[in-house]
C-alpha cells in the first residue's frame, strides 16, 4: 500500500499543490502507511507539518507524533530537527509530543540505557510504529562503532536494551564484530582515520598585485 500511496503523494508535493490543504487527509493516511508498514517518506511528512502550520486548526497530534518518532529512526540524520522546526511552542508542549521531544534529547545525549528504560515505562508511546526498536538498535550499533575498539558484551547487551544473547550474537554477527571471550572486538579506531590531501589552486592574477607592492 506504501508503494502505491507514494506515486499519489509525489505529485500532491508538486509546486503549489504542496500547500493544497484539501491534500491533508491524503498526506495523513500516509503518514498511517509509513508507521504500519516501515517505511519512511521524510519530504511528505515535512508537507504535512507545513501544512498544519498554516492551517492551525487543522493540527494532529497523533499524526505529528508518528511523524517525529518516524524521524527518530532516521538517526543520526537531521529529520527529527527539520520537522521540530516546524512546531511552535505550544505544540511542543503537548503529551505525547514532549515526551517524544524528551526522548530525541536522550538519544542525542547518546545515553541509550536511559532511552531503554523510558520506552519500557511508555510502551504505548511507540508500538504502532513498525520496527521502531530495531532501527533505534541500529543507530547504537552505529554510535558504538564509531566509538570503541572493544567492548564489554554485558554493556553492549544494556545499550542494545538489556537484550538476550540471542539477540545480542545477531546484531553482533550483523555489524560483523567479533566475539573474544566476554569482550566483542569493534574495530581499531586508528585504522579509521583517513588522510585527505588538500590541493589548493590559486591564479596568478590573483596575487599579482601582492608581489608588485613587494618589489
Amino acid at each position: 500500500m506504501a508503494e502505491a500511496m507514494k506515486q499519489t503523494v509525489a505529485s500532491m508535493l508538486k509546486g503549489i499543490e504542496r500547500y493544497n490543504p484539501d491534500n491533508l487527509p491524503t498526506l495523513e493516511r500516509y503518514v498511517e502507511v509509513q508507521s504500519r508498514e516501515n517505511t519512511y517518506d521524510l519530504e511528505a511528512n515535512l508537507a504535512v507539518l507545513k501544512l498544519y502550520q498554516f492551517n492551525p486548526h487543522s493540527f494532529n497530534t497523533d499524526v505529528t507524533s508518528q511523524i517525529l518518532l518516524k524521524a527518530l529512526t532516521n538517526l543520526p540524520h537531521t529529520d527529527f530537527i527539520l520537522c521540530k522546526c516546524l512546531l511552535n511552542e505550544k505544540q511542543l508542549a503537548e503529551d505525547p509530543i514532549n515526551q517524544i521531544v524528551y526522548l530525541a534529547d536522550i538519544l542525542e545525549q547518546c545515553d541509550f540505557e536511559l532511552f531503554w528504560t523510558r520506552i519500557h515505562t511508555l510502551p504505548e508511546l511507540t508500538q504502532r510504529i513498525t520496527g521502531f526498536v530495531d532501527w533505534i538498535r541500529k543507530f547504537v550499533c552505529h554510535v558504538v562503532g564509531i566509538t570503541y575498539q572493544t567492548i564489554e558484551r554485558t554493556h553492549l547487551a544494556q545499550l542494545l536494551g538489556d537484550v538476550d544473547d540471542g539477540t545480542l550474537k545477531l546484531w553482533i554477527k550483523k555489524y560483523g564484530w567479533k566475539e573474544t571471550g566476554s569482550l566483542v572486538f569493534i574495530a581499531n579506531q586508528d585504522e579509521n582515520i583517513k588522510t585527505k590531501n588538500i590541493n589548493e589552486k590559486i591564479e596568478f592574477e590573483s596575487v599579482g598585485a601582492v608581489m608588485a607592492s613587494c618589489r
